[in-house]
């Protein structure tokens, strides 16, 4: 797999983000409170808003660079996002949704993840967990090298929050995609991340493993963070 490198600067209206951020075959979490410039940054990445300043690539294939005026769009770059509240279509079946993503890929996702006896439901007739996973195989649908997940549990009640945490852990595993996520809930950072950063107003602070961040935090916000 790729290594994405993310160099970005986005005057925000309260401050002005900056980071630098290297993946590879991993799961990068970003925690910080609201505001903080977490879900800008996905955004980024994806084609969505371009940074002022910065580059983004994925090895040598380069998906915006402000210096040289390359600015991919986002069906140029082998993203594949899935959004806070899912985002699905509300008048197309579970097939469709995934199919809109990519129709040779769509029929072995739904397989995959468990949703092939669904496909001719609509997203308001399933579960809190059922439209996550249709969301994740729209997402890889594209084939994508990275996979981008914008507060991926924040739509779930707390009673189908912990199986559904411990059921994307292993996706992710499976996929083995460089995969950055965003999220206000360290919980969901720690189950998830192989390496967390913890964002305050535009700024990592500190990035490392749960166990480092917990063991030997950088300052008293961090240490907060990590309870």
């Amino acid at each position: 797999m790729g290594l994405l490198s993310v160099e970005l600067a986005v005057p925000l209206r309260s401050f002005r983000l900056e980071l630098s951020l290297a993946v590879a075959a991993e799961t990068v979490a970003i925690v910080g409170p609201s505001g903080a410039g977490k879900s800008t940054v996905l955004r980024a990445i994806a084609g969505l808003l371009e940074p002022k300043e910065g580059r983004i690539a994925l090895d040598d294939d380069v998906w915006f660079d402000a210096a040289s005026k390359v600015n991919l769009a986002p069906e140029d770059r082998s993203v594949g996002m899935v959004f806070q509240q899912y985002a699905l279509f509300p008048h197309l079946s579970v097939r469709k949704n995934v199919e809109f993503g990519g129709k040779e890929q769509a029929e072995g996702l739904l397989e995959r993840f468990g949703i092939a006896h669904l496909a001719k439901a609509r997203p308001q007739q399933l579960s809190g967990g059922e439209r996550q996973r249709v969301a994740l195989a729209r997402a890889l649908a594209r084939d994508p090298k990275v996979l981008l997940l914008d507060e991926p549990l924040s739509a779930l009640d707390p009673h189908t929050r912990d199986a559904v945490r411990d059921e994307l852990v292993g996706h992710l595993a499976e996929l083995g995609l460089p995969t950055l996520l965003v999220t206000h809930d360290v919980a969901d950072a720690i189950a998830l991340a192989d390496r967390v950063g913890v964002i305050r107003d535009g700024r990592i602070i500190q990035l490392g493993t749960p166990g480092e961040l917990a063991a030997a935090p950088v300052d008293e916000f961090v240490a907060r963070v990590f309870g």
